[in-house]
């Protein structure tokens, strides 16, 4: 999930993986698999950088579970609100 800002200044939380492409147009306009649009106020590379961010949080997420597990997960949210 993401946290964008639509044109109205209200903040929407978009689940990154219903994400079908993102338009400058000049605005930025997000196409969700959905067939829903949203307008917002970020660049498009602010989009694809908030959307790396989030994966890499993910990929990073999966080292919890295994045999090589740490025993907390702080280490691994440090920094959780940087992409948001």
């Amino acid at each position: 999930m993401i946290k964008l800002t639509l044109f109205n200044d209200a903040d929407v939380i978009v689940n990154a993986d219903l994400i079908e492409c993102v338009e400058c147009t000049p605005d930025t306009l997000i196409s969700l698999t959905t067939g829903k649009k949203l307008m917002v106020k970020e660049s498009v590379e602010e989009v694809i950088g908030k959307v790396v961010a989030f994966r890499r949080l993910i990929a990073g997420s999966a080292r919890l579970f295994g045999p090589k597990a740490k025993n907390s997960c702080a280490a691994e949210t440090k920094g959780f609100d940087t992409w948001t």
